[in-house]
């Protein structure tokens, strides 16, 4: 019996040993540069904070209308781990979260170029319609026969 009790304690003392949270380093820690914060009683609101390591982030906002809702703006940047610069300038409003920023992807131009093969299907279809409104097909794909 003291054998297991042993075991017990032996296996709780390495099991407390394999949960220790890792040493924190000191260069973990970034500096705040800068925290300015503004809050007027009728909802206005300024914020801009700069850190050590090259964060920069503003943002001012003010109520709209009798709902609470509120349009904001501002900005923020940082270095990427790769080395590049990511600058974004956004705008919140009743048209939503709307980004700016040099590496955000672009969707292609449109009108894009339609391949042959969906405007032979499409010429294809309209003659089927045509075919139909004369009377000359009169039954639906699919649809069982009548002979």
């Amino acid at each position: 019996m003291k054998f297991v009790v042993f075991a017990l304690l032996v296996a709780v003392a390495c099991a407390d040993r394999l949960y220790e949270a890792p040493a924190r380093d000191d260069s973990d820690e970034i500096a705040i540069l800068r925290d300015d914060r503004v809050i007027e009683d009728d909802g206005r609101y300024n914020f801009d904070m700069e850190t050590a390591n090259g964060i920069v982030f503003s943002e001012s906002g003010s109520p709209v209308g009798d709902e609470g809702a509120i349009n904001s703006a501002g900005s923020f940047s940082y270095t990427a781990p790769d080395g590049t610069d990511v600058h974004l300038q956004y705008v919140a409003d009743e048209n939503g979260f709307q980004p700016q920023g040099d590496h955000l992807p672009v969707a292609p131009e449109f009108p894009h170029p339609i391949p042959q093969f969906v405007l032979d299907q499409i010429a294809f279809a309209a003659e089927e319609d045509a075919r139909q409104a004369r009377g000359e097909v009169s039954r639906s794909y699919g649809a069982p026969r009548d002979d």
